[in-house]
């Protein structure tokens, strides 16, 4: 049996190791499109403030360890696949064969129709290549302007914000992370922000980028007009205004796709023999029962681990993606599970300390807890994802968490004990 994996970011890398351990003489190829061993993006902010080096990014640091497993490394990018004869093209013009075929190629940055993106100065923060780009560029006191305030861009945010620059940020929507945050939550994460010297406009546009006239740290500057009238001369443009699947090789395949590979509960696409997992994919959302992409390396690497199992002949299904997003901006660490958004008739109980930058809000349907964001607390965390994954019917203890949200430990522990008590 020859498995062929397409991407080596956390996904690929996860599925292949979980393929050899359950078949250890099928042939195994990965396929990564830059040149650099398999890593993670999300450890680039890290390289960014000086905490790693690049080898700390890398996902095996164990020199050799993929041709320990017998996984063959391919470089290359995969341009189409052709499920009647079962091969990948590369942009080579060489042909891959595969029994069993894995999309992992993850996301890319979307590129923003602005005028003028593409002088000299402006750069994605997406992988390794860029990263390099920036560290030349970001250098202490330097004026460094970022476009987007999401979930990617305040991670970003935090590793320019240790290089000591002179940091805008601006954000389309009416508030930062507004994907993954109540208002608010956003409210505070923005007082915050702004509280360690970041200037954040929300509901404002970059429209146009031109070149500046004056010269700065790295030559000449770029002018910046902003939809609110205000012109801003920065030396540097970080582009974070989200990502997309990376998928566009799939037209013409017949794979079922909407917004990502749509896949089943065990991360089949459309086709025989063809399974997807990470950002490509658009799977069936935990909390609503809808399809959505769920573009964070938690889901990966659950999504590899199942696809990877049925690719091997096993039986595995997921419960589906839990919406689950935790994010340190700057030393304030918050946090949105489930359906944090809420659902029509549903319950909630928020409580806001402005001062101290604490915020917690729940939410319920019936006297189930179906969602929760959080601001400044960590200890409720695991009991925040293990309350709304478990669904568990909460009874009385809705009430009492409605009275004090603060008791979300004695009501977890309370309905686990409870639950032993049953199994005994």
């Amino acid at each position: 049996m020859k498995h062929v994996i397409l991407g080596n970011g956390p996904a690929g890398v996860i599925a292949a190791e979980t393929i050899r351990h359950h078949c250890p003489n099928d042939e195994i190829v990965m396929l990564g499109s830059e040149p650099e061993p398999p890593y993670s993006r999300m450890a680039i902010p890290y390289l960014l403030m000086g905490n790693i080096q690049e080898d700390g990014t890398y996902l095996r640091k164990t020199q050799g360890h993929f041709k320990q497993l017998k996984v063959t490394e391919l470089r290359g990018l995969a341009t189409h696949v052709n499920p009647k004869d079962q091969s990948v093209t590369l942009s080579d013009g060489q042909k891959l064969g595969y029994d069993r075929l894995l999309i992992a190629t993850g996301s890319k940055p979307i590129r923003p129709e602005i005028p003028g993106i593409d002088l000299p100065g402006i750069h994605p923060c997406w992988t390794l290549e860029d990263a390099r780009a920036i560290q030349k560029l970001a250098k202490p006191g330097s004026r460094v302007l970022q476009m987007g305030a999401g979930f990617i861009g305040c991670i970003i945010l935090e590793a320019l914000a240790a290089r000591d620059v002179e940091l805008t940020v601006v954000e389309m929507g009416p508030r930062m992370v507004p994907r993954m945050m109540t208002e608010g939550a956003s409210a505070l994460i923005k007082s915050w922000v702004e509280s360690k010297g970041v200037a954040v406009h929300t509901s404002t546009r970059v429209e146009a980028i031109t070149a500046g006239a004056q010269k700065g740290v790295n030559g000449p500057t770029l002018k910046v007009s902003l939809s609110n009238g205000q012109s801003i001369e920065v030396d540097l443009i970080i582009s974070a205004t989200g990502v997309r699947p990376n998928i566009e090789f799939l037209k013409d395949t017949g794979i079922d796709i909407n917004k990502g590979i749509l896949v089943n509960h065990q991360m089949r696409s459309s086709l025989p023999n063809i399974f997807a997992a990470g950002d490509v994919t658009e799977s069936i959302d935990f909390s609503t029962g809808e399809r959505v992409v769920n573009a964070i390396q938690p889901n990966a690497a659950e999504q590899a681990k199942i696809a990877a199992l049925n690719m091997s002949g096993a039986q595995a299904e997921s419960q589906g993606a839990l919406q689950m997003n935790v994010l340190d901006t700057l030393g304030l660490i918050s946090s949105s599970f489930g359906h944090w958004q809420g659902v029509d008739g549903g319950d909630h109980v928020e409580l806001i300390d402005q001062q101290k930058f604490k915020y917690l809000r729940l939410e319920f349907k019936g006297d189930v807890l179906i969602g929760a964001t959080s601001c400044g607390l960590t200890e409720h965390v695991g009991v925040l994802r293990g309350l709304i994954q478990t669904r568990v019917s909460l009874g009385e203890w809705k009430e009492h968490l409605m009275q004090n949200p603060n008791k979300l430990m004695d009501a977890y522990l309370a309905k686990a004990q409870a639950q032993s008590q049953w199994m005994s």
